[in-house]
């Protein structure tokens, strides 16, 4: 989930336990911010990503990976 208002909208709707609980199960305990997204779009754009091409990239905060191996442990490899 990405916080934009139509998020916020959710949250506070019918769905917004669910959606909750999900956010809750993620990695990062949090949602996405719309900076978060743009900050893969600058890196693809730049000078570092002149070589990416027709690539997928997964911005989820560990949603997936929790619906497929369900009991993931957080595990950091480095510090923010």
């Amino acid at each position: 989930m990405i916080m934009t208002p139509l998020a916020l909208d959710e949250l506070s709707g019918p769905r917004g336990d669910g959606y909750r609980a999900m956010i809750a199960k993620t990695v990062e305990k949090r949602a996405a911010t719309p900076d978060e997204i743009g900050d893969l779009a600058a890196f693809m754009m730049g000078p570092s990503g002149h070589f990416i091409n027709g690539s997928d990239f997964l911005i989820d905060g560990g949603v997936t990976a929790n619906y497929w191996y369900s009991d993931i442990k957080e595990v950091r490899t480095y510090e923010k």
